[in-house]
């Protein structure tokens, strides 16, 4: 059987945030596609960009190799795919011409493949996977190979181009039994690397899973290319069972769930949380929910007995305005109190916070510090709204967007439409929102006499005694004339433009 090389176009050197951070995950999308067509028979190989320097290390891989067939398949679970960073897009673009110049047959999966098929195809890759793509791929490959009796116009959730035309067929149905999907393809990761990059930043080793894929509810700025707004979940039994494999096989300190939303479904929690003391597969993780859903009789008793150590909460806005104008369908008061069960509980608290709505004042964004300041997060991360394909935000604001319509990276922070206030205004804010959130938080874990780093304690006079200044200038920001969009100069090409200096 012909090799089969997957990679995938993340490459964490290419984010300067994330990789100051480091904290990698092997993509676990890729990893579930290369264990699908592995369990068909086929020969698979993987290439990780995560941790690779640049595409060179693709054009490596693809000599090591020699695959007939090069699949990019995105992980659909990083949420940085979703968000079609262009300095990606253009990583993807050059592994495609890489592939295509080895006379490989080159397909491509994933979000920004989804929505730009004939982008991809423009490039060298010859099929995209609309959608989820496991089964697709499988029908495609059987196909390719000879072993199937299909044509391709009959393999549901493909894109091709016939006589010069781009095909898409029609949309295949998602996975509905996810229990019946091997594990992942572990063994194909270098996984002792990620340990000892783990161990050496951070002190613990961790991993990602998954128990659920796709997400019903309706926030009007998500982008859903992959799963729509559809949601199916894994048994509780089943996750219990992999934590335990894991466990087993390669003895992680700490989890990372990368649901949209684990436990929605009603007692599912509860579930899993009995699953995991069956199976002796207790290990301490990380997860992401809604304020209402955690809200619910004994879900929070239940993450705790399952070893939640924090719950990452998407809390958006402390402004009631703007969650109801993002069609959030939660209350700032059930943050407050989810924030107050988790803690009395022992769970810490993480919260996603978004700035950059349309119609969001000062008075909304001085609410949602206020949030913060009252309820006291354990972690957490700003953004700015992305108006993103597909989504009722973008077809809203579409006619504003100037030529820079991505991100370069995740900390790029655009504002790219005619929004409230200018990137500059929002990048300021980033600086204050982090300042005081690290102070205050410093300050109280000194004041309850709880063990705190070295590098905290150094940090907090210079945080405290430059956060003044940092507000002073978010006001003068707040003061200036925005005209509309951070558009690229005419002409300028945006994918040229989203390149990087090399690093040295």
């Amino acid at each position: 059987m012909s090799k089969i090389l997957f990679g995938q176009s993340y490459y964490l050197r290419f984010d300067p945030k994330l990789w100051e951070a480091m904290q990698p995950y092997p993509p676990l999308g890729t990893l579930y596609a290369a264990s699908v067509l592995r369990q068909q028979g086929f020969d698979v190989a993987l290439f990780d960009a995560m941790l690779a320097e640049s595409e060179d290390e693709w054009a490596t891989a693809l000599d090591r190799e020699k695959p007939r067939y090069a699949i990019l398949f995105e992980d659909n679970f990083n949420y940085l795919s979703k968000m079609c960073l262009a300095r990606m897009r253009q990583a993807a673009f050059t592994m495609i011409e890489m592939a295509k110049a080895r006379n490989c047959r080159v397909i491509a999966c994933g979000s920004d493949a989804s929505d730009n098929a004939d982008a991809y195809m423009q490039r060298g890759a010859e099929f995209v996977l609309i959608g989820e793509g496991e089964e697709t791929l499988t029908e495609l490959m059987e196909h390719l190979t000879g072993r199937g009796s299909g044509t391709l116009n009959s393999i549901l959730g493909l894109a091709f181009q016939s006589k010069g035309e781009l095909t898409i067929n029609a949309r295949r149905p998602d996975i509905k039994d996810l229990d019946a999907l091997p594990f992942p393809a572990w063994d194909l990761v270098d996984v002792p690397r990620y340990r000892r990059i783990w161990l050496e930043r951070h002190g613990y080793f961790s991993m990602n899973m998954v128990t659920t894929r796709g997400c019903p509810f309706h926030c009007n700025w998500c982008a859903k290319p992959i799963w729509g707004q559809r949601y199916n979940a894994r048994r509780p039994r089943s996750v219990a069972a992999e934590m335990r494999w894991l466990k087993d096989s390669y003895a992680p300190d700490h989890i990372s769930f990368v649901d949209d939303i684990m436990g929605l479904k009603r007692g599912w929690l509860a579930e899993f949380a009995e699953a995991v003391e069956h199976e002796g597969a207790r290990i301490p993780f990380k997860c992401l929910n809604r304020a209402d859903l955690l809200l619910r009789e004994g879900e929070i008793e239940a993450l705790k007995r399952a070893g939640c150590q924090i719950a990452w909460i998407g809390a958006e806005s402390g402004s009631q305005k703007i969650l109801d104008a993002m069609e959030k369908g939660t209350k700032v008061d059930q943050i407050l109190e989810a924030t107050r069960r988790l803690h009395a509980a022992g769970i810490q608290a993480g919260f996603f916070l978004q700035f950059g709505y349309p119609g969001e004042t000062m008075e909304d964004i001085e609410r949602t510090l206020q949030m913060v300041r009252e309820c006291r997060p354990d972690d957490i991360g700003m953004s700015v709204s992305y108006p993103l394909p597909g989504t009722k935000f973008h077809l809203a604001v579409k006619s504003e967007l100037g030529q820079k319509q991505h991100w370069v990276d995740s900390n790029d922070l655009a504002m790219m439409y005619h929004g409230p206030f200018s990137t500059e205004f929002y990048r300021q804010l980033h600086v204050v929102l982090h300042k005081e959130f690290r102070a205050r938080k410093t300050a109280g874990q000194l004041a309850g006499g709880a063990k705190i780093s070295l590098r905290q304690l150094l940090a907090l006079p210079h945080q405290t005694l430059t956060l003044p200044f940092a507000r002073w200038k978010l006001k003068q920001l707040a003061g200036q004339p925005h005209h509309g969009t951070d558009a690229l100069p005419p002409g300028l090409d945006p994918e040229a433009a989203a390149r990087p200096t090399p690093q040295i």
